[in-house]
């Protein structure tokens, strides 16, 4: 197989010329890759061209890549419908990981996205979620090339299939999971082996999957992880990864 180039100069030529085609050769190299590698990789390829998303449940991702490229963009998405204790974590990334944090909102507030649409996340969660969530950040991800996400296989039949490497046509990005084909005992293997990981205090009071507060229940022991989210709704997904 050929070696995967890293030069930046390199890199770009070869996604103006063939995005996917780079991608997919980038996924063949890639998959099954240690993510501190996968993220070495991108760090050396991108520059400050790349980001990572953090939801601020565990923060494993935000951990590696402070780790494999310090300093990198890390980029919360604040909706303005998050917990107390999701804001509290993005914080202590803030502090404790030496990342550069950036905050990403949507333009209009909370005060007067309600005073115009009413409560949306209770008449139409699809729209709240595009508004809140997914535009915001599209709008952030057009300042970079590559970004790296915290997506794992095992956290829904939806998932199942992530690559480690796709191109993003819808924001023209190189989109990256470098902890892909992680189980729940990979995480937690990491998690205990780094003990200064910070998590969200909801992920020890059940819940285990953790959106907005209006959209995201606890569950029972031994449910689908994911089955907080939107309970009773027939949703599943808010849209930035899989369009809805």
């Amino acid at each position: 197989m050929t070696p995967l180039i890293t030069a930046p100069d390199q890199v770009a030529a070869a996604l103006a010329e063939d995005p996917v085609g780079f991608a997919r050769h980038a996924d063949a190299v890639l998959e099954g890759a240690d993510p501190l590698t996968i993220l070495a990789w991108a760090g050396r390829a991108f520059g400050r061209g790349l980001a990572v998303t953090a939801a601020m449940g565990d923060t494993a991702l935000a951990h590696l890549a402070s780790r494999a490229v310090p300093g990198v963009h890390v980029l919360f998405v604040d909706t303005g419908y998050h917990f107390g204790e999701t804001l509290g974590t993005a914080d202590a990334v803030a502090a404790a990981y030496p990342v550069r944090l950036i905050t990403v909102r949507a333009p209009q507030s909370v005060v007067s996205h309600e005073a115009e649409r009413g409560r949306l996340y209770r008449s139409d969660s699809d729209a709240c979620c595009a508004l809140r969530k997914v535009a915001p950040l599209d709008s952030a991800l057009s300042g970079y090339r590559a970004w790296a996400t915290g997506l794992r296989r095992s956290d829904s039949p939806a998932r199942a299939l992530t690559p480690t490497v796709a191109w993003d046509a819808r924001r023209e990005v190189l989109k990256l999971a470098p902890i892909a084909a992680w189980t729940e005992e990979d995480l937690d293997a990491y998690l205990d082996a780094h003990p200064e990981v910070i998590s969200n205090p909801l992920l020890q009071m059940g819940y285990p999957s953790i959106g907005c507060w209006p959209c995201t229940q606890p569950v029972a022991e031994g449910a689908d992880p994911r089955s907080g989210r939107w309970a009773g709704s027939g949703k599943t997904e808010c849209g930035i990864h899989y369009q809805i």
